[in-house]
């Protein structure tokens, strides 16, 4: 399994259209693999990324019911609600990115490099991004900001984000330009305390957690 992030000539406008031209010249991935552990609800989830060189651009397209977006504020438990993410391990440095995003558009990102598990929500050696992450990660989503009580009808929604380099460089160290690097990722659909929690994923995990870089899988960042 593998996935190649094209590279564009031109940035996706920041509008969630699935169908531009632009996303039209993406790969498509499906996060279909369901954990056990979920309700009945499996949601068709769909991604594409793409890259300039200088960022990743990102698009997901849910098919839902049971949408739920109460988490608010920058760095809040995301995954509670419904929810969309992007893990990526870079080629240099030691840890791995995880980008958290509720359908309403609120953000959760850490730079994880030791991944043991303390306690319920930490790990041996993480940080959350700081402030600038709010600012440097541009977000289009297409449902309101905040949800509750949730949406139990069928629901499409999208989630659209702009990730720069620099971002990252700032906690794993230099990355230079994506075009010709290979890194390893997952990307996953959640919605732990929706009334139908479900946990899709776009690479087979081992168990239930999506902190598994061992299951993430290769994406190649076209150089032309």
């Amino acid at each position: 399994m593998h996935y190649t992030v094209r590279k564009t000539a031109s940035r996706p406008h920041l509008d969630g259209d699935w169908n531009a031209p632009v996303w039209q010249a993406a790969e498509t991935l499906a996060i279909a693999n369901v954990r056990p552990e979920s309700s009945d609800h499996h949601p068709k989830v769909e991604a594409r990324l793409l890259h300039d060189g200088t960022a990743i651009y990102g698009i997901y397209r849910v098919e839902d019911r049971y949408v739920r977006a109460a988490h608010q504020g920058y760095q809040a438990p995301v995954c509670r609600d419904s929810c969309v993410e992007f893990f990526c391990r870079p080629h240099v440095g030691f840890g791995y990115f995880n980008f958290e995003f509720s359908c309403g558009g609120t953000l959760l990102c850490s730079y994880i490099r030791d991944w043991t598990r303390i306690g319920e929500a930490g790990f041996a050696d993480y940080e959350m991004l700081g402030p600038e992450a709010q600012e440097a990660v541009e977000i289009c989503h297409s449902l309101p900001a905040e949800i509750d009580p949730e949406i139990a009808e069928p629901t499409v929604w999208t989630l659209q984000f702009a990730l720069p380099v620099s971002l990252l460089e700032t906690y794993c160290g230099s990355l230079g330009n994506l075009s010709g690097h290979t890194w390893t990722a997952n990307l996953y659909k959640c919605g732990d305390e929706t009334s139908h929690p479900h946990w899709l994923t776009w690479a087979p995990v081992d168990a239930l957690n999506f902190h598994l870089p061992n299951c993430f899988q290769p994406i190649h960042f076209q150089a032309e």
